[in-house]
């Protein structure tokens, strides 16, 4: 299994609980963001990695969740803006922006 397909299976498995949880607020959202980054640097993972990995997440969420929030509501036009050079280029903004909250 990829890591395409194995990143779709884990947001697939999020109950809706979680996922209200995790997007109740922008907050909230990064932090999630943030312990994936940190799981994803113990693992041994590049940044260019970590990007894609970003990249894949923003892509499910962009296509089957609903912002909760204004932050969100940005962030989900500037993705469907974007091509994907520019997405790719935003996922490594999310990257820096979690790591240094």
């Amino acid at each position: 299994m990829g890591m395409e397909e194995k990143i779709k299976k884990e947001l697939n498995q999020l109950n809706t609980e979680k996922t209200e949880e995790i997007l109740e607020s922008f907050t909230n959202f990064k932090q999630y963001l943030a312990e994936k980054v940190s799981k994803g640097e113990s693992l041994g993972l590049s940044d260019e990695q970590l990007a894609k990995t970003t990249e894949i997440a923003a892509n499910y969420l962009a296509k089957h969740e609903e912002p909760r929030n204004r932050e969100e509501k940005v962030l989900k036009e500037l993705w469907k803006a974007g091509s994907k050079e520019e997405q790719h280029t935003l996922a490594h903004m999310l990257l820096k922006m979690v790591r240094e909250a």
